[in-house]
């Protein structure tokens, strides 16, 4: 009689979750599909692609300074590095010269935001491990900026001070003093949270070892900003390629080796290195104050005569800003014909660190997925384009206004069954 063969039976240990679109631990819908082998990931996959608001399209039918509006609004907190991006693409393609007060100008209001996208971050970090009460800590000095960006430009989040050619409103020697006593605060309690984040046991125990990313993977996945810095790569716009008055200014790299001599490239690290980019803005933008030269705010105060010669231009520009989260690009070009530009296109720094979440992710457990993400400030809204590709080049495709709204339908309907 022949001998049965064994069948060997192989048993899957793992499984596969989806966190969001919608999920209470993301602010914005992005989609994670985990790989999770108990309670330890094992493979990550992000989708994109759930908020598409047209910001682009819509700039092309506008001249420079209406996209100037729209360009602050791509994102609320970095409503003005968008603004500074676009108008040094402008200001490239049409050989636009900025004063150089107004340059001065440009580097104070920069700053002024990075410290309030950081404080911003470290309280939304703390919510994300449950520690509510540094929170509302970090969210109340964050007033004391918001406060202080309404006084020197009239609004709290999209300030509108940003023109072609320079910026709308000065600080004259009246403001200054309001500035000092402010950026005096934040020194008074940089201290409190450098001590609540780097020495507490509970942040400690959350943050270091987790979400690693290498120096390598950094590089190789072309992360930006403090996500970079954190892993030890030097790679810093108003550094490498320094624009407005940057190259006038006492300014370095901020890498974690610089507080502890070691760079990890962990949630702590990225911790770190936004600590030391609020106290560098600050000495920044006391440098401003101390260096700040006379003269004019704007090139060329009159709109009309601007857009005229914004019609005479065909060519293109790039403009480059080492905005909180790290480099924005926005790129425009114009065909001498029309004050409005022929395309317009902006990279947001989030597209950069989307791809370094799949090494940090895996690995950790999925109590430190929130965190984890978080360590990177993404923002989903400011990331999100839409591309169609047609294969066929003698036809011409436009996505209309009632096929994109069947076409969301239909989305929704696949993804609610």
């Amino acid at each position: 009689m022949k001998k049965k063969e064994s069948v060997k039976t192989t048993t899957k240990t793992t499984y596969q979750i989806p966190i969001g679109p919608i999920h209470p631990a993301l602010k914005e819908p992005v989609m994670f599909e985990f790989e999770i082998d108990g309670e330890r990931i094992v493979d990550v996959d992000v989708s994109l692609g759930h908020v598409h608001r047209g910001i682009e399209w819509a700039g092309m039918q506008r001249n420079p300074v209406q996209i100037l509006y729209l360009a602050e609004r791509i994102c609320g907190i970095c409503s003005y590095s968008h603004p500074i991006a676009f108008a040094r693409a402008v200001e490239n393609a049409c050989d636009i010269e900025v004063p150089e007060r107004a340059e001065y100008l440009r580097v104070i209001h920069g700053e002024l935001e990075r410290i309030c996208s950081h404080i911003l971050w470290a309280g939304v970090a703390a919510h994300e491990i449950g520690f509510d009460t540094v929170l509302f800590l970090t969210w109340e000095m964050r007033e004391k900026a918001l406060d202080l960006t309404e006084y020197l430009t009239g609004n709290r989040v999209t300030k509108a001070i940003i023109m072609i050619g320079g910026v709308r409103r000065d600080i004259t020697s009246d403001m200054v003093p309001k500035v000092q006593e402010t950026l005096k605060y934040f020194k008074d309690n940089f201290e409190k949270l450098r001590h609540i984040f780097l020495d507490d046991k509970t942040v400690r125990l959350r943050s270091q070892g987790c979400g690693v990313l290498t120096y390598d993977d950094a590089l190789k996945l072309c992360a930006i900003g403090p996500t970079t810095r954190a892993s030890g790569v030097k790679k810093d716009v108003r550094v490498d390629q320094a624009y407005a008055a940057y190259g006038d200014l006492d300014i370095d790299y901020m890498t974690p080796d610089v507080l502890t001599g070691e760079v990890n490239g962990d949630v702590y690290d990225r911790i770190i290195v936004r600590l030391l980019e609020v106290k560098q803005s600050i000495d920044l933008i006391e440098q401003c104050l101390d260096k700040m030269p006379s003269g004019d705010i704007l090139s060329e105060p009159k709109i009309p005569k601007l857009l005229a010669r914004v019609k005479k231009t065909a060519g293109e520009g790039i403009g480059r800003h080492e905005a909180p989260r790290g480099e924005v690009i926005h790129y425009v070009k114009f065909d001498g014909e029309n004050d409005n530009p022929y395309t317009w296109k902006a990279r947001a720094p989030t597209y950069n660190n989307i791809l370094p979440w799949i090494p940090m992710l895996k690995g950790e457990q999925i109590a430190d997925i929130p965190i984890v993400a978080a360590s990177t400030d993404p923002c989903i809204s400011c990331t999100n384009r839409v591309t169609i590709v047609d294969n066929d080049k003698n036809s011409r495709y436009i996505l209309n206004r009632e096929e994109l709204h069947r076409m969301s339908i239909e989305k929704t309907r696949r993804l609610t069954r």
